[in-house]
C-alpha cells in the first residue's frame, strides 16, 4: 500500500466513514473514541511529513551525505585556491555549497566568519 492509500483509508475513518464502502460508521464505533482519532490524525500527519521528506530529498544533489573521497578532496580545494565560485564548485561536486563550505573548513582552507552557508552542528558565539 502506498503512503496516499493509506492517508486516504485514514482520513475516511477520521471522518466516521467506511474506507471501502463509503458507508457511515455506527456512533458507537471504535473509532468514534477520541484517542483513537487523535492517533489516527497523527498517523496521518506522520505520512504527511514522511511524503515532505521524501520530496525535499529528491531535490538535493546526489552526493548528498556521501563519504569524500581523498581525490575529491583533491580536487575541491584545487577548484578553490583558483576561486572558482562555490555554486559552480557544488554542482561539479553534486553537493550543497553548505557541504562545499563545510568540507572546505575541515581541510582548513575557509575560516568559520567566512563561510555564506549556517553550520547546523557548531554554535558560535
Amino acid at each position: 500500500m502506498d503512503r496516499l492509500g493509506a492517508r486516504q483509508i485514514l482520513q475516511a475513518l477520521v471522518q466516521g466513514f467506511d474506507p471501502v464502502s463509503g458507508a457511515e460508521l455506527p456512533a458507537d464505533t471504535v473509532v468514534q473514541h477520541a484517542e483513537v482519532i487523535r492517533a489516527l490524525l497523527a498517523g496521518i500527519t506522520a505520512l504527511e511529513a514522511d511524503a515532505l521528506r521524501t520530496r525535499r530529498r529528491a531535490q538535493l544533489p546526489d552526493n548528498v551525505g556521501r563519504p569524500w573521497s581523498s581525490e575529491e578532496e583533491e580536487r575541491l580545494a584545487a577548484a578553490f585556491r583558483a576561486r572558482e565560485e562555490l555554486p559552480a564548485i557544488a554542482a561539479r561536486h553534486r553537493r550543497t555549497v553548505a557541504a562545499i563550505e563545510a568540507r572546505l573548513e575541515r581541510l582548513g582552507l575557509l575560516a568559520p566568519e567566512q563561510r555564506t552557508t549556517r553550520n547546523r552542528y557548531v554554535t558560535r558565539a
